[in-house]
């Protein structure tokens, strides 16, 4: 299946407090599972998103910095917990905190990736929005999307070291 070509709409699409997202990729970022509340949230079934890359639900409000970082933690076989926004087939938008662990083989080799993902606090969107809206401004000013990124990576450390703060001991805070 091709990547569908989907318009953002400005509605968010919910689920429950006590719900949780689920979905497994091998290394390179396809799916492989994805539970049903996944499917019911992207609305999508199985068949239209196992075998597809994570990006099927990307939100084009999305910095690719955030994604930068997702990817240097888990390929360095580390956790990262992640604020990200994401899209529905239909163009609705939710926001999820994700935590994103690698999964090994029988030889400790990274064989893919597990997420488990929550409904955010509004105080954390608060503090998140605004971050990734100068993020993504930043990417936008430039004409390569490699150098946008770039930029907008640079920026959001400059950001952290400016606060005294990791990447995880920002998380940590704006998830209390």
């Amino acid at each position: 299946m091709a990547k569908i070509n989907v318009t953002p709409t400005d509605e968010e699409i919910t689920f429950g407090e006590n719900e949780i997202i689920v979905s497994k990729t091998n290394a390179k970022g396809h799916l492989l599972y994805t539970n049903d509340v996944f499917c019911r949230v992207a609305e999508m079934d199985t068949n239209e998103v196992v075998g597809q890359p994570h990006s099927i639900i990307r939100h084009p409000d999305m910095p690719r910095a955030v994604f930068k970082l997702l990817w240097d933690y888990i390929e360095a076989g580390k956790e990262i917990f992640a604020y990200v926004k994401n899209m529905s087939k239909t163009g609705k938008y939710y926001w999820v905190v994700a935590h994103v662990t690698p999964s090994y083989d029988a030889n400790g080799n990274i064989s893919g990736y597990h997420s488990n993902r929550r409904k955010p606090k509004d105080s954390a969107l608060a503090i998140i929005q605004p971050l990734y809206s100068q993020l993504l401004a930043e990417e936008k000013k430039h004409s390569s999307k490699k150098v946008g990124m770039e930029e907008s990576f640079n920026m959001l450390v400059n950001i952290l070291e400016e606060k005294g703060l990791t990447y995880d001991e920002f998380i940590w805070e704006v998830g209390k």
